[in-house]
């Protein structure tokens, strides 16, 4: 929204700008606010293409255009000057379009006193007119906002401000865009809707059922009649059932403006879209489904890159006469996609929980999906009964024989989490399979994917799995019960990243694994095949499970915690979850904050420890494909190695998640002494610079310098990547007690606070406007990115990553 408190004459001067460059809004025609004309033009007269109505802050943008005529028919504008192709007004929120000739009528009212004063709201003209012009207004206007539909609005003048042009072109709506507009849509239409929108949830409609009903529509009439929700005219229907005597019943419901609002949005676009994205964007209903209801059933549409490739890796496994040779079902089939490009429909079974979604199937076979109808069917595969499965699936099921030639063809409902349990997940719990095999599951249960897996392993014995899912079934800790029971060879894996999954939140690995389950094997690990987001194969990486007794980094760092004095540290060390996704969360803080319950004293008896671990969790940067992998405890290499272990205090020291600050306690981190820093008064604690420098001495009053050991007498030697960092940091803290009122105790934190800020939301700013600090912030990163290529290959030299 352009700011409330512009002035008209500025409002109009900033429309004209943003939105009317292309063209001549200098004209002045009679007393009307805003005329967008042709420029340059060689005519004798003003081509106008727009006159409109302007009101600063906030206005009722349909008096304003009634306003407008009045103003027109006073004047007799349309006497003197061609008349433009759109009628408009617009505030510092809106702008309203309509085009001239759905409005000239209005002109030519017989008896009517056009001597009034058209800012009059008031007055009897006022009133006849805006009585006369609002249907018209409101089913022929195009409204939009400037904040949500700017890119909307260029569009528009683009395409609709030319000479000669009678007719409003609207928006064109594609595979590219209908998830746009539905975004628009929600805010809009959904809201006017009649409709008790947890009660519609709780049947399996949900609002892009209404959406499509729209889209897929010509004269608010729906045209395809398999969807779930239909659009007549001004009403919707839904739930149709065919009753005991053989009649349809179904619910209607209606608007709760009259269609006011839909009227509006949908006069901005050109519907229905051209037939051949129909069949495309009923089948990508997916994306229109809300996200607890995704997570739930699994609404994650297989991109068909990836379906190519995993029938291709099938085929590898399997033989190229696979699909002649094997049965294959789709148990989470949701609208099929997983199953194009099969060619033996006979062989080929799809079910899905939602009858939405069978229906769509059918729909799709009509429009010639290589599917049979009656091999398409509603099932709840971790609640029902197999006696509910077609019998010639049954059959398949029933015998050995055919069962061993079964493949069970899936990308299955998951619940990707970061170890929280949230609502959605004690939902996932509610299931048959996960009563039947909670103890093979444990805490890897609430995955709908793994309870997947484990009812077809124990209920379809010596099938084939191909199976989209993350890692975790076979990485995570928590599945290490799960793994016990799961005994089947993993032939292949090929792994993706989980961005170029519709719906899916985070970058992380999603794999396709083909598992045998009739050869009996605990999996250990296995090389898979790496593609990158535009599907090219880019190497291999190691997946392991393990499950080898190596322990976490954890378990490591749980060796040097304090036992003697909670009093006795100078900060502590907030862990978490040893894998890479939960990296952000690790750092150095003077005290415990709310948020997680692994968190490690700090002292000098395993600063460097802890320094050791800080670094090793954060020298590498997290990836999409390193996402899941694990930190371990190390081999003793590292004890002996000095050089590292000081690396490692150097690259913790001036880490950006080295968040000790002296607001919140003193600080025993400061890497230097006054001297070097020219600070203007005496650190409270010069502790780290007489670490480094050997100089702490035993203290008896359990005072932080305590030790049981004779403590350090020599210095620590600095390779020269770390001396890089210290020296680009000592410019830094130079530099700041140049400052006014720069505060002496302050830690890297607190002086990136004191140049940075912090923006409205409360998070300090990614940068500063003085100039200098920002150069000399960025040469510390970079000594920091150096040092960190140093530290790596001691990671993997001393086991904490595979």
């Amino acid at each position: 929204m352009l700011h409330q408190n512009l002035r008209e004459e500025e409002l109009k001067s900033r429309i004209a700008a943003t939105y009317f460059a292309d063209y001549d809004c200098a004209s002045i025609i009679d007393i009307i606010d805003f005329c967008v004309s042709v420029p340059n033009s060689h005519h004798t007269e003003t081509l106008s293409l727009l006159w409109a109505e302007a009101k600063r802050g906030k206005s009722d943008i349909y008096k304003s255009i009634v306003q407008l005529i009045l103003t027109i028919g006073k004047a007799r504008t349309f006497d003197k000057h061609l008349p433009p192709a759109f009628l408009g007004a617009f505030d510092a929120e809106k702008i309203v379009f309509i085009p001239y000739n759905d409005i000239h009528d209005i002109f030519y009212l017989n008896d009517f006193n056009w001597n009034v004063t058209p800012s009059n709201y008031d007055t009897k003209e006022f009133v006849l007119v805006l009585e006369k012009v609002m249907q018209t207004i409101e089913q022929k206007s195009l409204l939009f906002h400037f904040e949500q539909d700017d890119k909307e609005i260029l569009s528009f003048v683009q395409n609709n401000f030319v000479v000669g042009k009678s007719d409003a072109s609207k928006i064109r709506i594609d595979k590219n865009n209908f998830i746009t507009i539905y975004i628009k849509w929600l805010q809009t239409v959904k809201p006017t809707i009649a409709v008790n929108w947890d009660l519609v949830k709780k049947a399996g409609i949900i609002d892009g059922d209404f959406y499509l009903a729209d889209l897929l529509s010509r004269e608010n009439e729906t045209l395809k009649d398999k969807l779930f929700v239909l659009l007549k005219k001004d009403y919707y229907v839904l739930d149709r059932k065919i009753n005991d005597l053989g009649f349809f019943n179904e619910s209607k419901t209606n608007f709760i403006d009259h269609q006011k609002a839909h009227t509006q949005f949908w006069n901005r676009y050109e519907r229905p879209p051209q037939e051949q994205y129909w069949d495309y964007i009923v089948q990508r209903r997916d994306l229109l489904v809300p996200q607890d209801v995704r997570e739930r059933k699994g609404s994650f549409f297989t991109p068909q890159v990836w379906v190519e490739l995993s029938q291709r890796y099938l085929s590898d496994v399997l033989g190229e006469d696979w699909q002649d040779e094997y049965y294959i079902w789709d148990c989470a089939a949701g609208t099929g996609n997983l199953l194009n490009g099969l060619t033996n429909k006979y062989h080929i079974w799809a079910s899905t929980l939602d009858k939405q979604d069978v229906d769509v199937m059918h729909d799709r076979i009509k429009n010639g999906a290589n599917l049979l109808e009656n091999h398409v069917f509603q099932f709840d595969f971790l609640n029902d009964d197999f006696t509910k499965l077609p019998k010639t699936l049954q059959t398949v099921i029933n015998n050995p024989e055919k069962r061993r030639k079964l493949v069970i063809y899936i990308n299955p409902p998951y619940v990707e989490s970061n170890g929280r349990i949230s609502t959605v997940r004690k939902d996932t719990k509610n299931t048959k399979t996960y009563e039947r095999y909670a103890t093979k599951l444990e805490k890897v249960g609430a995955e709908l994917f793994v309870q997947f897996l484990i009812r077809i392993y124990i209920e379809i014995p010596d099938c084939i799995i191909g199976q989209f899912s993350t890692l975790k079934a076979v990485s995570a800790s928590n599945s290490t019960v799960f793994r016990s029971h799961f005994l089947a060879r993993l032939d292949s894996l090929f792994v993706i990243p989980s961005y170029t999954f519709d719906n899916v939140k985070g970058k992380f690995p999603i794999g396709f694994f083909i598992w045998k389950t009739n050869e009996k094997e605990k999996f250990k690990q296995i090389t898979a095949s790496v593609y990158g987001a535009n599907g090219r194969f880019v190497g291999t990486k190691m997946v392991y499970s393990y499950d080898n007794g190596q322990g976490k980094i954890n378990g490591w760092l749980t060796l040097f915690a304090i036992t003697n004095g909670e009093n006795n540290f100078i900060g502590v060390l907030m862990a978490d979850a040893p894998d890479f996704q939960n990296n952000n969360f690790v750092a150095i803080q003077n005290n415990k904050s709310k948020r997680h319950d692994i968190f490690f004293n700090i002292n000098k008896k395993n600063i460097i420890q802890t320094a050791v671990y800080f670094a090793v969790r954060k020298c590498i940067p997290a990836t999409w494909l390193n996402d899941r992998d694990q930190f371990l405890y190390p081999n003793e290499g590292w004890q002996t190695d000095t050089e590292s272990q000081n690396d490692c205090l150097a690259y913790a020291l001036f880490h950006g998640q080295n968040r000790i600050s002296s607001n919140d306690g003193i600080n025993h981190w400061i890497p230097f002494t006054e001297q070097e820093v020219d600070a203007k008064e005496k650190f409270a604690s010069n502790f780290m610079t007489q670490f480094i420098k050997g100089k702490l001495k035993t203290a008896s009053n359990g005072e932080i310098f305590d030790t049981q050991h004779t403590p350090r007498t020599t210095p620590l030697v600095f390779s020269a990547e770390a001396n890089a960092v210290f020296e680009a940091g000592q410019k830094l803290w130079q530099y700041y007690h140049q400052q006014p009122n720069a505060n002496t105790n302050a830690s890297l934190y607190d002086i990136r606070q004191h140049f940075q800020g912090y923006s409205d939301k409360g998070r300090m700013n990614n940068r500063s406007t003085n100039e200098t600090y920002h150069q000399l912030v960025l040469l510390l990163r970079d000594q920091l990115k150096i040092l960190a290529q140093k530290i790596i290959p001691k990671v993997y030299q001393y086991g904490f990553l595979k």
